[in-house]
This record gives C-alpha cells, sequence and structure tokens, in this order.
C-alpha cells in the first residue's frame, strides 16, 4: 500500500449545478494549502459558495509552463495544492496536464478524485451506443481542422467532440459533408443547468435546426461511428 503523501489533488467543480460537488472535493479544498485555479474569479465564486477560505493561485494555459517547475519546488517543500479548472474535471481540455506529469516525474505524488465532465452526461443521454467511444475533444480552429475531421470518416466508435456557440454551424457543416448528412448526432448544451437542451437528430436536421435557433451555452457534440452499411453523402 501507497502512504507516499498526496502533493496535488485535481479536483473536479461542478459543469453548472452548483449542487454537484462532492462532499470528498469539499473536503479536500478545505484541507490543501493552495488552490490552483484556471480563473480565480469563477472559482472563488464557487468556493464563497461554499464558504471555503484558501489562498488562491492562477494556474492556467497561458502560464503553466512558467509555473509548474516553481510549483513542484514547492510540493517539494511540503505544500500541498488541488488543481480546479472553470468547470469540470481539470486536464480534459483544460490546463493540468503538464503539471501532473512534472509532480510525477519529480517522484511526487498525484491523485484525481472523481466528478463531474461534461462528456459524459452529452454521451449518455445522447442515444447513441456508448459501449465503445472515441473522444476528441476542441477541434483545431484552423490548421489541421479538416486533416482532423477526415482522418475521422472511418471511425465506427461513437465520437465526443467540445464545441463553441460560434463554431457550431461550421463544425456541423463540416462534419455532414464528412459524414454525410444521415449520420445521427446530439448537441447537448448548458448541461446541469436551468435551460439544459440535447438536441438529437441527423446532421442534415441539427444543421435546419440551429439556422432558426440560437445557440448560447457550452456545447457537447456527439456523432454516431460509420456503421457497417454505407451511408450516403448525397
Amino acid at each position: 500500500m501507497n502512504e507516499t503523501p498526496i502533493s496535488l489533488y485535481l479536483v473536479p467543480t461542478p459543469i453548472g449545478n452548483l449542487k454537484d460537488i462532492t462532499l470528498r472535493a469539499i473536503e479536500i479544498l478545505k484541507a490543501v494549502d493552495v488552490i490552483l485555479a484556471e480563473d480565480t474569479r469563477t472559482s472563488g465564486i464557487l468556493l464563497k459558495h461554499l464558504e471555503i477560505s484558501k489562498p488562491l493561485q492562477s494556474y492556467h494555459i497561458f502560464n503553466e509552463h512558467k509555473a509548474a517547475e516553481k510549483l513542484v519546488e514547492r510540493m517539494k517543500r511540503g505544500e500541498i495544492f488541488a488543481l480546479v479548472s472553470d468547470a469540470g474535471t481539470p486536464a480534459i481540455s483544460d490546463p493540468g496536464f503538464l503539471l501532473v506529469r512534472e509532480v510525477l516525474a519529480a517522484g511526487l505524488e498525484v491523485q484525481c478524485l472523481p466528478g463531474p465532465t461534461a462528456f459524459v452526461p452529452a454521451l449518455v443521454n445522447s442515444g447513441l451506443p456508448n459501449d465503445r467511444f472515441v473522444f476528441e475533444g476542441f477541434l483545431p480552429h484552423k490548421k489541421g481542422r479538416k486533416t482532423r475531421i477526415e482522418s475521422l470518416v472511418e471511425e465506427t466508435r461513437t465520437i465526443i467532440l467540445y464545441e463553441s456557440t460560434h463554431r457550431l454551424m461550421k463544425t456541423l457543416e463540416q462534419l455532414s459533408e464528412a459524414f454525410g448528412p444521415s449520420r445521427h448526432a446530439c448537441v447537448s448544451r448548458e448541461l446541469t443547468k436551468l435551460h439544459e437542451e440535447n438536441v438529437r437528430g441527423t446532421l442534415a436536421e441539427l444543421i435546419e435546426y440551429y439556422q432558426t435557433h440560437p445557440q448560447k451555452g457550452e456545447i457537447v457534440l456527439v456523432v454516431a461511428g460509420k456503421s457497417e452499411k454505407r451511408e450516403a453523402k448525397e
């Protein structure tokens, strides 16, 4: 049994509904010395709601390379940290991987708590097969975007993507062109929040729907994998 003390905890935070924080997450956030936050303002709201008063330090994609080495040195001196993202599990399409790698390389211990991750409820409630799936996160914004989509054309597993509201239509149209308009998919937005919406249908039907319905909030796009039957692309 490994009794080495934990230097870094990865603590999932609610993706919308604040009640989705776990009792263990609250316990860890109260116990650590410092909380590393993607956005200290966003995390500050959650901590205030939970009545937790701990030092907050910014840790995001723009400073993680410079910050990681210094944080590891502080951990070696005995400080214990928790890493949180704005929402969900750290390092899933958010900063975290680099720090975890450096902490482990230094011979220190890392522990990730289970908790909210946006793609899990989106996948499960999509109605698409979830026994095998591939998580692609965000597609490249420009360079490499078409190549990434083309690499998924023959994918038979259910495909999960994160997307922003202003690129949703572009993505649906590009997927329809590559996969065929009859491919089934589900767009989930504002998961766990008051205005949660899950829209299911073919890519063609989703394109038609979002031509007249505004897109707001964080989006998870779940797309059926290629079936054994030949799909029409016209």
